[in-house]
């Protein structure tokens, strides 16, 4: 569904990612995984068209993204939930949820996704007109991803989504992402806990400083030595 191949980024003269190559197919959950700085970040962003690779392939259903603007490839349909959540702290939560939405126009669809995302966080359908910034952490974190599924999204780009929230509310949020990919959404998950991230994937890659070392199922990162050492605090 999603290929990079050879991908190089750089922040002005400081490389980013040096040759990254990975893929995403259809249905699947799949963990990127890296410490801090090592371009988990920056991978999701070059995805989403925020930042123009230097060189390399990106495709979605053998489609070239190269050059597509960020607005166009929501259309195409992926959707970004960043880090940090960026939610539009000064627009209520339903406001919110219709800004995820901003590219369609089938009126009925999005009221029934309206639906569905309220089912899959009944704690927003309690706060609809509530004002976005004064919600918990746990919720703002809902709120980001209720906002990217109002774009009806084929492929979900999830960053860091337990950033900042307490363990049962971890658990909640995984649960949530669970749910999602069975009703039919590809995810790609950078996620600093990767206990938890390779218990929902199905694959994942690991990147050190811009380059993929390590790839596998979720299963063979689980149990390589190196992981577990440097990932699962072993």
């Amino acid at each position: 569904m999603l290929r990079l191949d050879d991908v190089h980024v750089a922040y002005g003269e400081i490389p980013a990612l040096k040759g990254v190559a990975l893929e995403v197919r259809q249905g699947e959950i799949v963990a990127l995984l890296g410490n801090n700085g090592a371009g988990k970040t920056t991978t999701l962003r070059t995805i989403s068209g925020l930042l123009v690779p230097l060189r390399g392939a990106l495709t979605l259903e053998d489609q070239p993204l190269g050059g597509v603007p960020p607005h166009e490839i929501v259309r195409r349909g992926i959707a970004h939930v960043p880090e940090g959540r960026r939610i539009f702290n000064r627009l209520t939560v339903r406001e919110n949820l219709t800004m995820g939405a901003y590219t369609r126009n089938d009126t009925t669809v999005i009221a029934s996704d309206l639906d569905r995302v309220l089912t899959l966080f009944p704690r927003l359908d309690e706060r609809l007109t509530q004002v976005a910034g004064t919600l918990s952490g746990g919720e703002q974190q809902m709120l980001a991803i209720g906002r990217a599924l109002m774009a009806r999204p084929r492929l979900l780009l999830l960053d860091e989504p337990s950033m900042g929230l307490a363990p049962v509310l971890v658990e909640q949020i995984f649960e949530t992402v669970r749910d999602i990919n069975t009703q039919g959404t590809t995810i790609l998950l950078v996620e600093q806990n990767a206990a938890m991230a390779l218990s929902v994937a199905q694959r994942g890659y690991v990147i050190e400083t811009g380059a993929i070392v390590l790839s596998g199922t979720a299963a063979e990162l689980a149990d390589n030595p190196d992981v577990r050492r440097a990932y699962l605090g072993e």
